[in-house]
C-alpha cells in the first residue's frame, strides 16, 4: 500500500487541473490514494476534483477522530486507523472503484447543499450507478428474485391522543423496505404534515428495525431514469425532514441501508443496546439511495459517513451514540410482534 504526503497530493491535483486522463495504477477509473495528513493551506477545491478516494492514514481509532481537528481534513474523504484499516478501505475501493469514487465525490459537496438538493444529487448518482457494470455484476451474482407473496399491510398504525405510532410490520423479512412500505409511510407522514399538533413515533416489529431495501425489488424498474423520478417524487426522507422536529425513531437489532438513512432524518433517534448500523450499498455497486448521504452525513460528518459507506462495516449502538448517529441508547419496552 503506497502512502504519499498530503502536499504531494495537492501538487498532483494542481498538475491535473483541466485534464481528464487520471486513472488508477491498473489503468482503470477511480481507486484510492492514501496520504499522511498534515496542515495544508491549499485550496480544497483542487483535491475535490480528483476522481479518487483520498484516505487519511490516522494514528487513532477511526471512531475517535474528530474530523475538524484532523490536519488537512477538507482534503481527505475518509480517515483510517492505522495501516491495517487503511488497507481495508483501499481493498473496498479496489473491489468497487466506480461506486466508491462516486460516493466520495458526492459526499464532498454535501455540506453545501440543502436537503432537497442533496436528495436530488444522491438520486442522480444512484441512477447513474444503476446502469453501471458494478451494479449489473451484483444483480447477476444475486440470481433471480424470489417469488414471495406479501399482500398484507407494511405498517401497523395506532393513534393515542396526539401521538401516532408507526410500526414497520414485515417481521418475517426483518422489515425489508419495499415500495409498498414506502407508500404507506408517505401516507402516514402526510397525516402528520396536516396536523401540526401530532407527534410521530416510528419503530419496528420482530427481531430487527429494518434490514434495508427489499433486495427482490432491485433492478425491477424499467430503467434508471424512471427510477430517479420515482425516488425524488416519492421521497420518504424529505417527508420525514418536513416534520422531523415531531418525529422519534426507535431502532433495535439490525438497522441497515435505508433503515439507517431514513431514521437519521428524524429529530430524535433512540437505539436499543443490541442495535447495529450498516451502509452496504457500495458492495452492490451503488451509493446509499434513501437519503443517507444527506441524513447520515448531517449527523456524523462526511468522513464518518464515508467510512460507513466505503467499508460497509457495522457499528454498535455505543459507537453510533458517540458519533451522533443516535441521540440516546435506551432499554426499549416490549416490542410489537406485528
Amino acid at each position: 500500500m503506497a502512502v504519499m504526503r498530503l502536499a504531494r497530493l495537492v501538487e498532483l491535483a494542481s498538475s491535473l487541473v483541466g485534464r481528464t486522463e487520471l486513472v488508477d495504477a491498473a489503468g482503470g477509473p477511480g481507486g484510492a490514494v492514501v496520504v499522511t495528513p498534515e496542515p495544508c493551506g491549499a485550496d480544497p477545491g483542487l483535491v475535490r476534483t480528483l476522481p479518487l478516494v483520498v484516505v487519511a492514514l490516522g494514528d487513532e481509532d477511526a471512531s475517535g477522530v474528530a474530523p475538524g481537528e484532523l490536519p488537512g481534513a477538507d482534503l481527505v474523504d475518509v480517515v483510517a486507523a492505522g495501516a491495517a484499516d487503511a488497507a481495508a478501505v483501499v481493498a473496498a475501493v479496489d473491489a468497487h472503484p466506480l461506486a466508491a469514487t462516486a460516493l466520495a465525490v458526492l459526499l464532498r459537496a454535501t455540506g453545501g447543499r440543502g436537503i432537497a438538493d442533496g436528495l436530488v444529487a444522491e438520486s442522480t448518482t444512484y441512477s447513474t450507478l444503476q446502469a453501471g457494470p458494478e451494479h449489473r455484476a451484483w444483480l447477476a451474482s444475486r440470481g433471480p428474485a424470489r417469488s414471495r407473496p406479501d399482500a398484507g399491510p407494511r405498517l401497523a398504525l395506532r393513534r393515542d391522543g396526539d401521538v401516532l405510532r408507526v410500526t414497520l410490520a414485515r417481521p418475517a423479512v426483518r422489515n425489508a423496505f419495499d415500495a409498498a412500505m414506502r407508500d404507506e409511510l408517505l401516507d402516514a407522514l402526510a397525516v402528520a404534515q396536516a396536523d401540526p399538533g401530532l407527534r410521530v413515533v416510528v419503530d419496528g416489529s420482530g427481531p430487527a428495525f429494518c434490514s434495508g431495501g427489499d433486495l427482490d425489488e432491485f433492478g425491477t424498474l424499467a430503467d434508471p431514469a424512471s427510477a430517479h423520478l420515482v425516488r425524488i417524487g416519492h421521497s420518504v426522507g424529505l417527508a420525514l425532514h418536513l416534520v422531523a422536529d415531531r418525529v422519534t425513531v426507535a431502532v433495535h437489532g439490525a438497522c441497515v441501508g435505508s433503515g439507517v438513512e431514513l431514521a437519521a432524518f428524524a429529530g430524535r433517534v433512540t437505539a436499543a443496546p443490541d442495535a447495529t448500523f450498516r451502509l452496504p450499498e457500495v458492495a452492490m455497486g451503488l451509493v446509499p439511495g434513501a437519503g443517507g448521504t444527506v441524513s447520515v452525513t448531517r449527523r456524523v460528518g462526511r468522513h464518518r459517513a464515508a467510512w460507513l459507506g466505503l467499508t460497509g462495516a457495522a457499528v454498535d449502538a455505543a459507537t453510533a451514540r458517540a458519533w451522533g448517529l443516535v441521540d440516546e441508547v435506551v432499554d426499549p419496552p416490549a416490542r410489537p410482534s406485528a
